[in-house]
C-alpha cells in the first residue's frame, strides 16, 4: 500500500474564526479584510498578537509581538479579543467533518491534523483531487480555508502545507525533496527552531541541503543524540505514523493544563516527576512494560509537539521512566508551556532486561522492589499515601498528583 499523508492546517485559524463568528452575529464586515489582529490587553501593553489579517501583515506586524508595537506600526489596526470557546468549537467540527472519509487522523493542534490518505484511496481516487473536493467542503460548510501538504510521511506533508498560502495544495513528494525542500533555508526545515538554526549558520550549514549533506560526527560535537535525527529530516526522511484517537489508549498517557505559562525546564522536570510517577503506577497494575516514552508540549498558541525515545529494554520503573522523559525534554526547544504529558507506547508483558556493562544491576532491582511495596501501600491507602520528597517540596505541583 501506497503511503500518502494529508496535512491538513486552518489558514489563519484565531482571526478566520473569530471572524466567522463576530458574521454570524451580525457584524457588518469581514475583519480578515481589513487592519484587524487577535490579541490580550491592549491597555497594559503586555498584550501581544495572536493572528493577523493580510492587510495588518503588509503593515509589518508580525505575530507575538507586542499591540503596542503593532498599533505604532498601524495606528488604524483593529484589535479583537481571542475567544477560546468558539475555536475549540471551530475546531470540532473541522475534525468531524475530515473523520467522515478517514478514522485514521492526528490531531497535531486545535488548527492542524494529519490524514492517511493511502489507507482510503481506494475509496476516493487520486489524492490530489481529493484534497480538492476536501478544501472546498471545509470552505462551503465552515467558511474558513484550508492548505493541504500532501507527501509520502508526515514531515513533508507539513513541510509542504507550509510552502505558501492561503488556501494552496502542494506536494513534497520523495521524489521532489531535492528540487522543493532543499533549497530553503536550515530555519525552515521542520523541528528546527530559533535556538538551532544559529549555530548551523554558524557551523556555514546554511540551506536544506547542506543540513541533508553534513558530516554526522561533525554535527553530534554540536548537537548530540539530535545530530542523526536532524540529518535524517534534511533528507525528508521521517518513519513516525499516524496515531489516531483510536490508537492512543493502546498505550498509556496522562497530560495537565498548567496553572499559568512555563518557559523553565527545570520547572516543567517537576511536572514530568508527577506525571512518569502515575503512568507507571498504571504501567505496573497492569503487569506491562514500555519500549517507547512520548513527551508531549502545547504552547500558549494550542501548537502541540511531541518528541519520544526508544529504550533499549521495556521498563515499568519510575526513576527510568522520569529519567528517559527528561533527556526528551532536553533535546525539546520550548517557548512557552501551557501543558505537558507523558505517554508509554510500545507496551508488553515480558521486560527482557539486557544488563549494561555500566549498569547497577542491584540497585535497579532494589529500585524494583521498592516500587512494588510503595504500589502495595497505595492499593491499599491511595496513590498520595507517599510521594517522593522532590514533588512534596513543590507547592504547584501538590494539586496535580494525588
Amino acid at each position: 500500500m501506497e503511503r500518502i499523508i494529508f496535512h491538513i492546517d486552518v489558514n489563519n485559524a484565531f482571526l478566520s474564526w473569530s471572524a466567522i463568528d463576530l458574521l454570524n452575529k451580525g457584524y457588518k464586515y469581514d475583519i480578515r479584510n481589513s487592519y484587524a489582529v487577535i490579541g490580550g490587553d491592549e491597555q497594559t501593553r503586555k498584550g501581544i498578537v495572536l493572528a493577523k489579517s493580510n492587510g495588518a501583515k503588509k503593515m509589518g506586524i508580525k505575530t507575538a509581538e507586542t499591540l503596542y508595537s503593532a498599533r505604532k506600526k498601524c495606528p488604524a489596526l483593529r484589535v479583537y479579543p481571542s475567544n477560546y470557546p468558539v475555536y475549540a468549537e471551530m475546531s470540532k467540527k473541522l475534525f468531524e467533518l475530515l473523520s467522515k472519509y478517514s478514522p485514521d487522523i492526528e490531531v497535531a493542534s486545535i488548527d492542524e491534523c494529519y490524514l492517511d490518505y493511502g489507507k482510503v484511496k481506494n475509496l476516493y481516487g487520486d489524492q490530489y483531487e481529493f484534497a480538492k473536493k476536501i478544501q472546498k467542503e471545509i470552505y462551503d460548510t465552515l467558511g474558513f480555508t484550508v492548505n493541504i501538504g500532501i507527501a509520502n510521511n508526515k514531515l513533508c506533508a507539513k513541510m509542504a502545507s507550509d510552502f505558501s498560502k492561503p488556501y494552496k495544495i502542494h506536494t513534497l513528494y520523495q521524489n521532489e525533496i531535492k528540487e522543493k525542500m532543499w533549497p530553503l533555508q536550515v530555519e525552515e526545515l521542520f523541528g528546527i527552531g530559533k535556538k538551532t538554526a544559529p549555530k548551523l549558520h554558524q557551523l556555514k550549514i546554511h540551506t536544506i541541503e547542506d543540513l541533508a549533506k553534513a558530516d554526522i560526527k561533525k554535527l553530534e560535537l554540536f548537537f548530540k543524540n539530535q545530530a542523526a535525527l536532524m540529518i535524517q529530516s534534511a533528507n525528508g526522511i521521517d518513519e513516525t505514523r499516524v496515531i489516531s484517537e483510536t490508537s492512543i489508549p493502546k498505550g498509556i498517557g496522562n497530560e495537565i493544563t498548567l496553572d499559568h505559562d512555563i518557559k523553565e525546564k527545570q520547572q516543567l522536570k517537576q511536572y514530568l516527576l508527577g506525571l512518569s510517577e502515575n503512568v507507571a503506577l498504571r504501567l505496573r497494575r497492569q503487569k506491562k512494560y514500555a519500549y517507547v516514552i512520548v513527551v508531549t508540549l502545547k504552547d500558549q498558541y494550542f501548537r502541540r509537539k511531541s518528541h519520544q525515545k526508544k529504550r533499549k529494554n521495556a521498563t515499568n520503573i519510575t526513576q527510568e521512566i522520569y529519567e528517559t522523559a527528561c533527556l526528551i525534554l532536553s533535546e525539546m526547544e520550548i517557548d512557552s508551556v501551557r501543558l505537558i504529558g507523558i505517554r508509554l507506547d510500545h507496551l508488553t508483558n515480558e521486560s527482557n532486561h539486557q544488563v549494561s556493562l555500566f549498569e547497577n544491576i542491584e540497585i535497579r532491582e532494589e529500585n524494583s522492589e521498592l516500587e512494588q511495596a510503595v504500589d502495595e501501600l497505595k492499593n491499599k491507602f491511595g496513590i498520595s499515601v507517599i510521594k517522593k520528597a522532590s514533588l512534596l517540596e513543590q507547592k504547584i505541583d501538590k494539586k496535580y498528583f494525588k
